[in-house]
């Protein structure tokens, strides 16, 4: 079935200073917004065939981008730092002013200290502490710690015979197990589910809980520092590049937050595909298909992010086709580019094994913990259906709904029935989650768990939603 084109934008031409000035009268699509959410993959595809691998767009506040669509396109923005900086200070919307102060793009392109947002030898002093700090884990130690997690997370809805594969896997498997390679108590796992949950879900309660993140990690920097260990933490502090303080903290919270997300896609996208595709389950049993085999299937067709900010020309150039201006910005297009005709013509032929996918980017900035992620992911998913092996979706497929976001698509919920295990106990009653009162050791100005949502008097203005991206990049201390 072919999806509907979006419609254009109406009356949106390129304004002055727009990448698309001079390329015709075609009116500029917006990256953003409901309609260009509600199927982004067919705007990927009319964008395409519009304008070729790369492609005029607006972002929030209707600003111009171009947003790279072809394969070989993004590796070489991804691969050419000298021409596409990591540094968002040289996009000429910051220059000449366009960018309001409460623009939902601050929180995600601001520059930061971190690695994602140098180049250079600052970026090989940062990302060589993160990467030697990630590289030290033992994957048989990570494997371990998955496979102890997904069976307490199974015990705990085992004698329901059903439930939200979301909700009560996917969403708590990667955090719990990030928090032991980090170096926390096993004690703060559930609390930072939660509170990295309501992060990511942009609620009212966001800020409160990414301070809970913030304090609970200065916290752990401060215990690290008196009695190292080995967990990544210390590995950042004790690391030759000598990161002050705030660049341990931030980049804890770069790898904490990042991972969890895109793990927790993998993971949901992943089961998915196992569920609703009998061949793909079938040749998974059969073994004509590995577990790793089916992941790098999925990060090539339904990678955890859609799109990546951002690159920055650093000088006037060409990339296919497009006349690109010194600091234009470009967006890749991870989700597109995994599809582009030119290296995939047949989209229903496997790629077992093929890693040449976009999905952790590639070139200076490809995401070193990937492999951490892949061994979460394979593992809990192998566990998951090694406990419950007649597991089936309790709706029929076109139920299954996704949110939607300029850069990533989430399953919502994943609703499965099985035969419970003649071993499962009754779930016990959930205790009152109580951040403050539970959280071991002594986290200062601690703050309360996720409130309940409550609606606001009426006539009031509703509250900005804040994603969890703002947060991963603005820690508000």
């Amino acid at each position: 079935m072919t999806a509907p084109h979006a419609e254009s934008a109406p009356g949106l031409t390129p304004p002055p200073g727009c990448p698309a000035h001079g390329i015709g009268a075609t009116p500029l699509r917006r990256i953003y917004g409901a309609e260009a959410e509600r199927d982004p993959q067919a705007l990927y595809e009319e964008l395409r065939r519009q304008h070729g691998p790369v492609a005029p767009v607006l972002l929030h506040g209707d600003l111009p981008a171009w947003i790279v669509l072809g394969h070989r396109e993004n590796l070489e923005a991804m691969r050419s730092p000298s021409r596409f900086s990591n540094d968002s200070r040289l996009w000429r919307m910051f220059r000449e002013g366009r960018v309001p102060a409460d623009s939902p793009l601050r929180p995600m392109v601001e520059w930061q200290p971190m690695c994602v947002f140098s180049d250079g030898a600052e970026h090989e002093r940062l990302r060589s502490a993160v990467r030697d700090a990630l590289d030290q884990f033992d994957r048989r130690g990570v494997r371990r710690y998955v496979i102890r997690y997904t069976d307490q997370l199974v015990d705990a809805f085992a004698a329901e015979g059903r439930a939200d594969l979301i909700e009560e896997f996917a969403e708590k498997l990667p955090m719990l197990v990030m928090t032991q390679l980090l170096g926390m108590p096993e004690e703060y796992g559930p609390h930072l589910v939660d509170a990295a949950l309501d992060l990511m879900k942009g609620t009212e309660t966001t800020v409160s809980s990414n301070e809970f993140v913030v304090r609970t990690l200065r916290t752990l920097t401060e215990r690290k520092k008196a009695q190292p260990g080995h967990d990544l933490a210390s590995r950042l502090l004790g690391h030759e590049a000598n990161l002050s303080d705030d660049e341990v903290l931030e980049h804890l919270r770069l790898v904490l937050i990042s991972a969890n997300e895109t793990t927790v896609n993998l993971i949901a996208n992943t089961l998915r595909l196992v569920l609703t595709d009998r061949r793909f389950r079938a040749n998974l049993a059969g073994g004509h298909m590995t577990l790793p085999d089916a992941l790098e299937q999925v990060l090539w067709d339904d990678p955890p992010l859609s799109a990546i900010t951002g690159r920055w020309a650093t000088g006037d150039t060409v990339l296919g086709g497009q006349q690109i201006r010194a600091g234009d910005m470009l967006l890749l297009g991870v989700a597109a580019g995994n599809v582009d005709p030119e290296i995939r013509p047949d989209l229903g032929k496997p790629l077992l094994g093929n890693r040449a996918h976009l999905a952790f980017s590639s070139g200076p900035h490809e995401c070193p913990g990937q492999d951490i992620g892949r061994a979460i992911a394979d593992t809990g998913v192998d566990t998951l259906l090694a406990r419950l092996p007649d597991m089936r979706l309790a709706v029929p497929e076109g139920e299954l709904r996704w949110s939607a976001a300029w850069l990533s698509k989430r399953l919502e919920a994943l609703p499965v029935e099985f035969t419970p295990p003649a071993s499962a106990a009754p779930r016990a009653p959930s205790a009152p989650k109580d951040f403050a009162s539970t959280a071991p050791g002594p986290l200062p100005e601690q703050v309360p768990p996720p409130a309940p949502r409550t609606e606001p008097p009426a006539g009031s203005p509703a509250p900005a939603r804040r994603t969890w991206w703002s947060l991963f990049f603005r820690s508000d201390r």
